[in-house]
């Protein structure tokens, strides 16, 4: 089992506008590819006095690594894009893997 971690760096005053398009708009879309089996979306717990920035985790299992390669080849370039178009610079993003062991 393979989770693909996407970590969401969102500006405060858009976070409820961002996490309503990721749950209704984004994430259904990556689904529809066919390639994960489930999603999950955490909030990730900062210092609350220190922060300019509220930060996600969107978490995507695979059963395999040529499931991402497809993922990643197709479909990765086009959805990141959208989302640069809608948000720019207001949400970060880096991605990182989980493999189960």
């Amino acid at each position: 089992m393979i989770i693909y971690n996407v970590t969401l760096s969102i500006r405060p005053e858009i976070e409820q506008e961002v996490l309503i398009w990721l749950k209704e708009i984004h994430i259904p879309e990556v689904m529809r590819t066919n390639l994960f089996l489930e999603n999950h979306v955490f909030k990730i717990i900062e210092d609350p006095t220190e922060r300019t920035h509220n930060s996600y985790a969107v978490q995507y299992k695979l059963d395999s690594w040529s499931k991402f390669e497809e993922y990643n080849e197709k479909h990765a370039s086009r959805l990141r894009e959208k989302t640069k178009e809608k948000f720019g610079e207001n949400v970060l993003s880096f991605r990182t893997f989980l493999e189960k062991i």
